[in-house]
């Protein structure tokens, strides 16, 4: 088979409908059209759901949420299970959908189905493991229990950037928790949770459990739903503005809430640091899916004594980097998701060099087809730049310099976001401090990648609320109960 009869088959195996209640179905408000950030072209066409058909997948969601709460953790558990064992059979086929719709080169798109379907796999296996309490109380006058159950049907909201695994690591607790959904992907890359979802109902999962709805009308159809009072919970993955709008419309319900937002990760790298393994750590922490993730490092802050050396050869690596589609042998950086996150990045490099900063390589857009970005070096940052500042979401390193301890952690926590720091040390007492010292939800230590599904990602801050992942990820979908007996001794 050719490489464009494979990707005709890959996007021709998608269902192009909402998936609500079991069924495949059209949409009531026209279709949405999904194009190759890498070509521009598009590559197919899928129905665009209204706020209508949104209330028919929480009607859905509502009418199948108490048999899926009292369906046995063990049989849960060996769906998701099923589900995590198709994806692997079908792991080229999702990598290559991802890369088609996203961009992102086909080897991280293999590495994001082996991340995404950890969340599958881990989730099957804490679906038996909630656990409870059943204890005297401390004067002796009763027994308490303390038990957990699923909060209810959930509102689940992923982001373009990593399509499986912001699926699988909501969906994943989810169900694993006994809890029904509605998913609202992203509209510039819906296809890959539509061939996510298809995979659960192959794996057995009950009609009306997981409903997907694509659409344009997000903010329409999100202000609908959460002003629904059957719906108990909501999650999204996004940027800060929107995820503080949606808080403000899951208030009026009181609605649990999980919103991972964005990020602007420092990257600090100690005079005393392994220089090779920093390099190194900084080569994945920035230019891991192009620069386009929330835990993407924006801002290095480099002891002076090391600073010139460590950008030569942050230069060196980047200037060997090969742009293009990602499908192509040896790609390490694909297109920006959209023409818009082009100019962006090249709105941010031209601020920071009319301040001051000096281009040691690219700094400029590529001409189509396709939004391509050169990836970008950026040395003599400072603080008040917007590329200190801002989410970048592109391949641009923006180096600042520091002198003192102290003035690598003032640098550092010197952003309203909070998700994730690096620290690059070969002191360990140091790198105890810094653990301490930075106001971030999670630590890379001498690591340049901290997302694991068996730990629990999210942020403090304006980074976001609750953790996905770990054994802390289930219990955002989970009610607590307590309930007071008298002593039966007494």
């Amino acid at each position: 088979m050719t490489d464009a009869a494979r990707e005709t088959a890959v996007l021709d195996a998608v269902h192009g409908s909402l998936f609500i209640d079991g069924e495949w179905i059209d949409g009531e408000d026209g279709t949405i059209e999904v194009r190759d950030p890498a070509t521009g072209e598009v590559i197919k066409t899928i129905a665009n759901g209204s706020v209508a058909d949104g209330v028919r997948a929480l009607d859905a969601a509502v009418a199948a949420q108490e048999d899926w709460a009292r369906t046995p953790a063990r049989v849960r558990g060996e769906i998701l299970r099923k589900a995590f064992d198709l994806l692997q059979e079908r792991k080229e086929e999702f990598a290559l959908l991802m890369t088609l719709e996203m961009g992102k080169p086909l080897a991280e798109a293999r590495g994001e189905v082996a991340y995404g379907g950890e969340f599958l796999r881990w989730f099957s296996e804490e679906a038996v493991r909630i656990d409870g309490r059943y204890t005297m109380t401390p004067e002796g006058t009763g027994q308490m229990i303390v038990s957990h159950r699923p909060v209810g049907p959930c509102f689940l909201i992923t982001p373009w950037n990593f399509p499986l695994a912001m699926a699988t690591r909501k969906l994943g607790p989810a169900l694993a928790a006994g809890c029904t959904a509605v998913v609202k992907p992203a509209t510039l890359t819906p296809l890959t949770t539509l061939a996510l979802v298809g995979l659960l109902e192959e794996a057995g999962l009950p009609k009306g459990v997981v409903n997907v709805i694509t659409t344009k009308s997000t903010g329409a159809l999100s202000e609908r739903l959460l002003g629904d009072d059957r719906l108990r919970k909501v999650s999204f993955t996004g940027s800060t503005p929107v995820g503080v709008q949606l808080l403000k419309l899951a208030a009026d319900n009181v609605l649990k809430s999980s919103m991972e937002l964005g990020g602007n990760a420092p990257f600090v790298v100690f005079e005393d640091a392994d220089l090779d393994k920093a390099v190194e750590g900084a080569m994945l922490a920035k230019f891991r899916n192009i620069g386009q993730a929330c835990t993407a490092a924006n801002r290095f802050i480099v002891q002076e004594s090391i600073a010139d050396e460590f950008a030569a050869r942050i230069t060196a690596k980047v200037q060997a980097m090969k742009v293009g589609r990602g499908t192509e042998e040896g790609v390490t950086i694909g297109p920006l998701v959209e023409d818009k996150a082009v100019a962006n990045a090249k709105r941010l490099v031209d601020e920071a060099v009319a301040k001051g900063a000096r281009v040691t390589t690219g700094g400029e857009a590529i001409d189509g087809p396709g939004s391509f970005f050169q990836p970008t070096v950026l040395d003599g940052v400072s603080p008040d730049m917007s590329v200190s500042i801002e989410e970048i979401f592109g391949p641009v390193v923006g180096i600042q310099r520091f002198s003192t301890e102290d003035d690598a952690v003032r640098l550092a926590n010197a952003t309203e976001y909070g998700l994730v720091g690096y620290v690059f040390t070969e002191d360990a007492k140091r790198g105890q401090r810094m653990i301490e010292r930075i106001d971030t939800g999670m630590m890379g230590l001498n690591v340049g990648v901290v997302s694991n599904a068996a730990g629990p990602f999210g942020g403090v801050k304006q980074s976001g609320l609750g953790r996905e992942g770990g054994a802390e990820g289930i219990h955002e979908y989970l009610e607590t109960k307590y309930t007071l007996m008298p002593n039966p001794f007494a």
